[in-house]
């Protein structure tokens, strides 16, 4: 079995705070992660403009909507700490933009790949400039239909072939429940071999938002090569997506039972294992 790429999403879990971030990065890099993963926003354009101005109470403070989105955003200074931090603790970092601007902040650090948010899976122009400035293109499939899944991918295939002559492109897909968190009864799972099958030119994974970690564990079974989960260092920290995070602690357990499946998947092949030949000896003589 191919060993698994796991991403750590801290996205907005750091609250604004560089320490708190740095706090996740380490957790993620002592458990095994692949890489940890940011949201990068430019807030005045991507905030709906009917969004801006409704209010918002953050950390015990009144504000608006926008303010608030502001105040959680890292900006050049902080991600330039970040590359650096990664760096050093040998864990990739990337992160999701949500505007064509944040794309165009985001390549100029040398990332190993790019992550679309299911929020952006219908935004044409934002998948064409992803695959345009970078290699490697990871979407998110979550509270989208087929036919808007299909038509992504065409939009991504399109601009694969426009923009071949500056990369040699990987692009993957990653099926997502986008409740937060996600009934374990709606993960339909099963969805993964569906993209495998449909999609058999793309790399498939998974990004959970369950409560659950033996759900994530059993989508690399079926198939998964690329593991998402949002982590955080409580979920009664104040802010949306820390309920549908995991902790610390299970995301150590969650990296070791997916290195264990790896580990213990085999070949299939009908054969005696060298740790049986002495009891096979013992017991049958």
């Amino acid at each position: 079995m191919k060993k698994t790429y796991i991403i750590a999403e801290i996205g907005i879990n750091h609250q604004g705070d560089l320490d708190v971030a740095k706090r996740l990065i380490d957790i993620a890099a002592a458990a095994g992660c692949d890489a940890v993963k940011f949201q990068k926003r430019n807030p005045d354009i991507a905030v709906p403009d009917h969004q801006k101005n409704q209010p918002r109470q953050w950390q015990g403070e009144d504000m608006t909507y926008l303010e608030y989105k502001h105040k959680i955003e890292f900006g050049r200074n902080e991600y330039d700490d970040i590359a650096k931090y990664c760096r050093n603790k040998k864990i990739h970092w990337s992160a999701s933009p949500w505007d064509i601007d944040s794309v165009k902040f985001l390549s100029s650090y040398n990332i190993p790949f790019i992550k679309v948010p299911s929020a952006m899976l219908t935004n044409d122009e934002l998948l064409d400039q992803c695959v345009a400035y970078f290699p490697r293109v990871i979407v998110s499939t979550g509270m989208s239909t087929e036919k808007e899944i299909d038509h992504a991918v065409q939009i991504l295939r399109e601009a694969k072939k426009t923009y071949v002559s500056l990369h040699d492109h990987k692009i993957g897909l990653l099926h997502c429940n986008s409740s937060y968190p996600a009934p374990v009864n709606e993960l339909n799972l099963s969805a993964i071999k569906t993209l495998q099958e449909k999609y058999p030119d793309f790399e498939i994974g998974y990004s959970g938002h369950e409560l659950t970690i033996g759900t994530t564990v059993a989508s690399v079974l079926l198939g998964a090569s690329i593991i998402e989960r949002h982590i955080t260092l409580d979920r009664n920290m104040e802010g949306s997506d820390h309920m549908s995070s995991i902790t610390p602690w299970g995301l150590f357990k969650l990296i070791n039972g997916i290195r264990e499946l790896e580990a213990a998947y085999g070949d299939g092949i009908l054969k005696l294992e060298n740790s049986e030949i002495p009891f096979k000896n013992k017991m049958r003589g």
